[in-house]
């Protein structure tokens, strides 16, 4: 199973965990919640889908008629599949959000995990938090080395577009110290005391909202263009 594909299975049974959805709800909260489907197409979640029916984890219903389906010779519309959670799904994807393994950590699958923040533990939020800064400051140094050794060699817009990359890169490591902070002190995201728990909300596929740096406020979530 290729990256990418994981992280659709793993957004997919996310979204399925707070309640059924049919195709067309499902693709449109993946376009509106998590930023890193926003070109994704049928052709690319229908069999993600097939494939979670085959392996137990969602089982497929009838949920009335399409209104945009084409229609059929016998009943004019075909009907809807809503896609259900199975237990099986309900307990592979509680695992799924247990892991903190490097991949945790890359752009797109971190920016997904994030989204499912509310349902995760504390001790792995922190863990991905943290690993994921250690991958952003490993990055920053290894920009700052290469920008070094060739800063003589660039044009003035190519300087420019490095310095943009290492900028955006600094301003996640910022916020993600605000974030881990936060944990730390057992806040949550609007500086409420979270308690001693590890309480899961399931309401929310994505962060209800967060941290602004005091230096950007503007910011609202990890940065989509940090160069590698």
């Amino acid at each position: 199973m290729s990256r990418r594909s994981g992280i659709l299975e793993f957004a997919v049974l996310g979204l399925l965990r707070e309640s059924p959805m049919h195709g067309y709800e499902l693709r449109k909260r993946l376009n509106t919640s998590l930023g890193v489907f926003r070109a994704f197409s049928y052709g690319t979640l229908y069999p993600c889908l097939k494939t979670l029916v085959v392996s137990g984890w969602l089982i497929e219903e009838s949920g009335g008629a399409s209104e945009d389906a084409l229609a059929t010779p016998l009943t004019g519309r075909r009907a809807k599949i809503v896609y259900r959670l199975t237990a099986e799904g309900k307990e592979h994807f509680e695992e799924l959000l247990s892991q903190t393994g490097p991949d945790a950590y890359e752009d797109e699958h971190f920016a997904a995990r994030f989204a499912f923040f509310g349902q995760t533990s504390r001790d792995v939020r922190m863990r991905v938090l943290e690993g994921r800064r250690s991958r952003l400051e490993e990055r920053l140094e290894k920009m700052s080395s290469s920008l070094a050794r060739t800063r003589e060699r660039l044009d003035d817009y190519t300087l420019e577009l490095q310095r943009h990359g290492m900028e955006s890169v600094e301003r996640e490591v910022r916020w993600l110290n605000e974030l881990i902070e936060s944990e730390r002190a057992g806040r949550d995201l609007k500086g409420a005391d979270s308690g001693a728990t590890d309480s899961q909300d399931t309401t929310s596929g994505a962060p209800g909202g967060l941290p602004r740096s005091r230096e950007d406020d503007s910011r609202t979530g990890p940065s989509d263009d940090t160069a590698t």
